[in-house]
C-alpha cells in the first residue's frame, strides 16, 4: 500500500495521478478492493494530507469517489454538488487543492442518470434549486447539437456538463490555467456508469503540455 507522504506527491507525475485512477476504477469494478488499515491511515495523515488529486463530482449517493476509485483516507479531495457544477466556492477549494496542496490531477466526474440533468431537461424551478439547474442549461443546449453521440456511454447531456464544468474552470481560474500551462497538473473528465460502475476518461489532458496550451488558449 502507498503511504501519505510529501515526497510521495512531490515525486509523482500528473500522468502517473491519472494511472491511479484508471487502475483503482479496475479494482472497483471487479471487486479487488485493497486491504486497508483505517487505524492505520489515521496515523498517517494525523499531522497533515497530501492527496494526490482533486475530483468534483455529482452529490449523488451512488458516486462516492472513494470507493469508484478504489482510494483511502487522504487520498482525493472530494468536491460534491448536485450535477458537478461549478460556483465561486468550488473553484476557491480547487485552487487550494492544486496550487497549496500540490494535488497533481484535477478531475471532473460526472455520471449517468443524473437527477441534476434530468431536472434541468424537465425545466424544473424550485427555490434554490432553479439556479443550480440554469448552470446546467447550457450543456443540454449544446448536447442538443451534436449530431451524434461517440462516447462510451449513451448520455450526450452528462459528457458535455463534465465539459462545460471544465471549460468554467479554465476560462474562470487563472491558478488552475497556469499550473496547466506549465504541465504542473493534469486535467481529466470522466463519466461515471451507475449500471457498471465503470469510468469512461474520456478526457485526459495530462500527457502533453502542447495540448494543455492549446486549451487554454482556445
Amino acid at each position: 500500500m502507498r503511504k501519505h507522504s510529501k515526497d510521495f506527491l512531490q515525486n509523482l507525475t500528473p500522468y502517473q495521478g491519472y494511472e491511479i485512477l484508471v487502475e483503482g476504477n479496475k479494482r472497483f469494478i471487479n471487486n479487488l478492493k485493497s486491504d486497508r488499515d483505517h487505524l492505520e491511515m489515521i496515523n498517517e495523515t494525523r499531522e497533515g494530507q497530501y492527496p494526490f488529486a482533486v475530483i468534483l463530482s455529482c452529490m449523488d449517493s451512488r458516486t462516492s469517489v472513494e470507493l469508484i476509485f478504489d482510494q483511502g483516507l487522504g487520498d482525493l479531495f472530494s468536491i460534491r454538488v448536485a450535477g458537478n457544477i461549478v460556483n465561486n466556492d468550488i473553484l476557491a477549494s480547487i485552487e487550494y487543492a492544486v496550487k497549496y496542496i500540490g494535488s497533481k490531477v484535477l478531475m471532473v466526474l460526472g455520471h449517468t442518470e443524473c437527477g441534476a440533468i434530468k431536472s434541468a431537461k424537465a425545466d424544473v424551478r424550485d427555490g434554490h434549486i432553479t439556479a443550480l439547474l440554469d448552470r446546467i442549461r447550457p450543456s443540454i443546449a449544446k448536447a442538443m447539437l451534436k449530431d451524434e453521440d461517440t462516447h462510451l456511454f449513451n448520455d450526450t447531456a452528462t459528457y458535455a456538463n463534465v465539459e462545460n464544468s471544465l471549460e468554467e474552470i479554465l476560462t474562470r481560474s487563472d491558478i488552475v490555467k497556469e499550473l496547466f500551462k506549465k504541465g504542473d497538473i493534469g486535467i481529466i473528465g470522466g463519466v461515471y456508469n451507475i449500471e457498471t460502475g465503470q469510468v469512461d476518461f474520456f478526457k485526459n489532458l495530462t500527457r502533453r503540455k502542447k495540448e494543455a496550451k492549446q486549451l487554454t488558449n482556445s
